[in-house]
């Protein structure tokens, strides 16, 4: 194995925001939409998507150089990883992709350092109302919101399905749980348990057509009002997006409204204890410079379920880059 050149490191790393903004900007363009099955020159898609040919050539050029298109000669064609760009993809991640492109967080990382200071967000500086508040207020930005975690969800639900039994519930509360992706497929798969889907009040009218026998809606804010009572409670990344005093505030509510022996299951990417790279190491980042938030290591959550009531009892690894963490109400 060669020796990797640390000169070479720092200045592709310290560079490379290039690259990030380059796929952001062809996956707002809609290029891969644009290809089809046949190599196609940049002028033709440049023609197609309203761009500089030149300019489109030279990004198309360096996202090749990094697996995203493949360069035939002076023309263009899919790798598996451009067809994930695709809108019309089984797992398409052009949502994803636009999603971390939106102006609102490249502002926020212009404040990084004042993060790395003093440990709160950067979009104190930028969004002082906070990111859910902007949501709020710019339906193109929560759209894009809403389709990535659609699509992430169409790719971890299958896989929590797999390696966990939701049909010994008799009723699963879902808390914060958006639109129900999550509780809806569970309920679909275990006919036998009912669910309540907790949220924000817009939130909840936005998901107004899931009620049923089944599926009933209440809507609040975990930090003032009561939960529903249930023998099982899902938070699906939740956790991660509040810094830890207010993730226990979250877990204490959880623990007040939960009878003794009730599961709570937090569905979150765990941070590997070695010095591997790995996603959740940079949505660690992410978490911090745009909500104060922080992804954590399975002993870190194992410290916040104590504090707030709750006994650990497993992690489940379902294989798509997010585990389930089991815990029990414990006996007052």
């Amino acid at each position: 194995m060669s020796e990797i050149d640390p000169f070479e490191t720092l200045r592709q790393i310290s560079g490379g925001y290039c690259l990030s903004r380059s796929i952001h900007v062809l996956a707002e363009l809609n290029v891969a939409d644009a290809l089809g099955d046949e190599a196609l020159s940049a002028a033709e898609l440049a023609k197609t998507v309203g761009a500089d040919a030149d300019a489109l050539f030279r990004v198309l050029r360096l996202a090749c150089a990094h697996g995203v298109f493949e360069q035939v000669g002076d023309s263009f064609r899919h790798s598996p990883a451009s067809r994930m760009l695709c809108s019309d993809h089984p797992q398409s991640m052009r949502a994803f992709v636009r999603m971390f492109g939106l102006a609102v967080n490249w502002d926020a990382y212009r404040e990084l350092e004042y993060s790395v200071r003093s440990g709160q967000r950067a979009t104190e500086r930028t969004l002082p109302d906070g990111m859910w508040h902007y949501l709020g207020q710019h339906e193109e930005a929560n759209n894009i919101f809403n389709a990535t975690m659609l699509a992430k969800a169409q790719g971890q639900i299958p896989a929590i399905l797999a390696c966990y039994n939701f049909s010994r519930f008799e009723l699963i509360g879902d808390i914060a749980g958006g639109r129900g992706h999550l509780l809806s497929a569970i309920l679909d798969a275990a006919p036998h348990t009912k669910g309540i889907l907790f949220d924000l009040p817009h939130v909840v009218k936005q998901a107004s057509g899931l009620a049923s026998s089944r599926l009933t809606l209440q809507s609040g804010d975990f930090f003032r009002d009561v939960l529903p009572s249930c023998d099982a409670y899902l938070l699906m990344e939740i956790i991660h997006d509040w810094p830890d005093k207010k993730a226990v505030a979250i877990l204490k509510a959880v623990r007040q409204a939960a009878p003794t022996e009730a599961t709570l299951l937090l569905i979150e990417a765990i941070v590997p204890a070695g010095p591997e790279p790995d996603w959740s190491k940079m949505l660690d980042i992410h978490m911090l410079t745009l909500l104060g938030g922080k992804q954590r290591t399975l002993p870190e959550y194992k410290t916040l379920l104590k504090q707030a009531g709750f006994e650990f009892q497993r992690e489940i690894d379902t294989g798509a880059g997010i585990s389930i963490i089991e815990a029990l109400a414990k006996q007052t």
